[in-house]
């Protein structure tokens, strides 16, 4: 049976099962859900008749599952109730133990006011609009460079070779990361986020914990480098000499660091490669698009939306709450569904459409709400935005010619791999 048809039956029964099992025994924290694009069922029923649904048990332990748009914004933006301080994923069972327990150093996404606010705001320059209008021509050579090597007219991994690519020469520059060996960025940014034992994770925890030493030791090197330098416009540097933010301990850094890399990696590079997918999927989309390069902002967001590039975030209940009358307990893990979200069709009109001339079209939560939204939006939409000014240049067309291999991930919704062919070039 052909791989697509495989897929194809695994979708079906995910649909049957959705369905047909009681709706307290849903679980949709299932990463071969993600990895087969066969979760949809499941959060459609939650919407409709579960939109606050308690898993009692399941490979990440109990958690509470919140799917509707406005319920998610209600959460996101109640730091007092909901805090982050306690994690803001599902973390698997087998690797809750990876964390020394007397470890208690974290990252600012996963603090809670004041902490979080200062050293939020000691790296934010970085990513300020001037910085962005200073670093766009570099971006734009750059993509122009990786377009340009593209064979045409064979077979070839999108994933890898610009969607990886331009995301990770952008982190290097952010953090004036040796550029020569960028890559590690990407392979210490795919065990932070994938499961040990499958495809583009460790193989297993002892190697996850050998892939983290050498990524914090490199780190350490780094900021012995800076601290002990002028300051500069590196996130590095300005950790290292913020004034908030240089005494913090090395596992305190080494957290933001491992913050930095996720979401200057992964985000953008699966939604690149989601554009690519769902340009594909939607042809008479593409075709708007070629003749109208004034959509490519639109289709950004667009794409944003319906790829939904972190699939999920989650909080801690500091008090007892009522919500969609259930009773959140205090201390209750409390996962906040962006990737239904924004396919509530309460909120957003047609929303499992993928539309480049939506009318508003970033009515969507893949960046969060409240203090936590994501510092880094804009790089992203400007990373966007110029490789498709670039690709729209020079291709007038991307053909995908299977379907993808998807991330095993409840968290980072993205692709392994994407082989496409560029017949032309203009």
């Amino acid at each position: 049976m052909a791989a697509a048809d495989i897929l194809k039956d695994k979708r079906a029964a995910a649909h049957k099962a959705a369905y047909e099992a009681p709706v307290e025994e849903l679980n949709p924290a299932r990463a071969s859900l993600f990895r087969d694009d066969s979760m949809w069922p499941i959060f459609q029923r939650l919407r409709d008749e579960a939109p606050v649904h308690f898993t009692p048990d399941s490979n990440y332990g109990p958690y509470w599952s919140i799917t509707r748009y406005n319920d998610i914004m209600s959460v996101d933006s109640n730091h007092q109730v909901f805090s982050s301080a306690k994690g803001i994923s599902l973390t698997p069972k087998a690797a809750q133990g990876f964390r020394d327990p007397n470890n208690t150093a974290t990252n600012f996404i996963a603090m809670d006011p004041p902490r979080h606010d200062v050293q939020r705001k000691t790296v934010s320059p970085a990513l300020s609009p001037h910085a962005l209008t200073v670093m766009a021509p570099q971006i734009r050579e750059r993509a122009g460079l990786i377009l340009d090597s593209l064979p045409v007219g064979e077979a070839f991994d999108w994933v890898d070779l610009v969607s990886k690519e331009l995301t990770t020469m952008t982190l290097a520059t952010l953090f004036d990361f040796p550029f020569e060996e960028r890559r590690k960025l990407t392979r210490w940014s795919d065990a932070m986020t994938t499961p040990p034992g499958y495809p583009g994770g460790a193989a297993d925890l002892q190697d996850l914990r050998a892939t983290m030493n050498e990524c914090f030791g490199y780190f350490t090197e780094l900021w012995n480098q800076r601290v002990n330098a002028e300051p500069a416009g590196d996130l590095i540097s300005m950790l290292a000499h913020g004034e908030e933010t240089r005494n913090m301990t090395m596992a305190e850094f080494h957290a933001n660091v491992g913050l930095l890399i996720i979401g200057g990696n992964d985000t953008t590079r699966n939604t690149i490669s989601g554009s690519v997918y769902a340009l594909n999927q939607n042809p008479d989309q593409y075709a708007k698009l070629r003749a109208d390069h004034g959509l490519i902002t639109s289709m950004v967001s667009e794409t944003i939306r319906w790829q939904t590039p972190l699939a999920h975030m989650s909080r801690t209940a500091t008090q007892d709450f009522e919500m969609g009358g259930k009773t959140i307990r205090e201390g209750d893990k409390v996962v906040m569904w962006y990737v239904s979200g924004n396919r509530d069709e309460r909120v957003i009109e047609n929303p499992n459409s993928y539309i480049v001339d939506r009318a508003r079209p970033r009515q969507h939560m893949s960046f969060g709400f409240g203090i936590h939204r994501c510092v880094g939006n804009r790089l992203a939409e400007l990373q966007l935005t110029i490789i498709w000014e670039e690709i729209l240049k020079r291709f007038p067309d991307i053909q995908l010619q299977a379907e993808p291999k998807r991330s095993y991930s409840t968290f980072v919704k993205g692709y392994e791999d994407m082989t496409v062919v560029l017949p032309t070039r203009h």
